[in-house]
């Protein structure tokens, strides 16, 4: 089994639009007894609520339902857990780096590094300026690029 957490600032727009669309592409290729998928938030600030709506509305409109996601706060465990622990953007990277247990460290990436073709490493952060559609089409290209490395180290 393969795990992978994607981890964003509150765990309410970016991570669990990433849940989504992974676990999405990870069922529709049939890898659902290979692959598990979660998401986490570096801060506490949403812990127990459901995604944005915006995010939920985004998803839904791309034949994705995430309502049922519940944030949660990442944790020094996690880097135990999940074989792949993806940040969103720089900052969370750094705060997922102050609770990285001690040689784990080559768990964590960025996630948009499985997408160089976007020609950036950071997911903007929608929830203050819009940009939903822009980061879905991110996230969606990243998964991508993200199952393959899967597939070549793991499978």
């Amino acid at each position: 089994m393969v795990r992978v957490l994607f981890v964003c600032l509150g765990n309410i727009c970016r991570s669990p639009t990433a849940e989504g669309v992974f676990r999405n592409l990870v069922e529709r290729e049939g890898l659902s007894d290979s692959i598990q998928v979660d998401s986490a938030g570096t801060h506490a600030y949403h812990v127990g609520e459901a995604p944005d709506g915006r995010a939920q509305a985004e998803a839904k409109r791309r034949g994705l339902d995430i309502s049922a996601l519940r944030s949660r706060q990442a944790r020094s465990q996690d880097f135990q857990t999940y074989d792949y622990v993806l940040a969103m953007d720089r900052s969370n990277h750094d705060n997922l780096m102050n609770i990285c247990p001690l040689g784990s460290e080559d768990r964590l990436s960025m996630f948009l590094d499985f997408a160089p073709e976007v020609g950036r490493r950071e997911v903007p952060d929608p929830y203050y300026d819009g940009g939903f559609n822009r980061v879905y089409d991110m996230i969606e290209q990243a998964a991508s690029g993200l199952l393959s490395d899967i597939r070549e180290k793991h499978m």
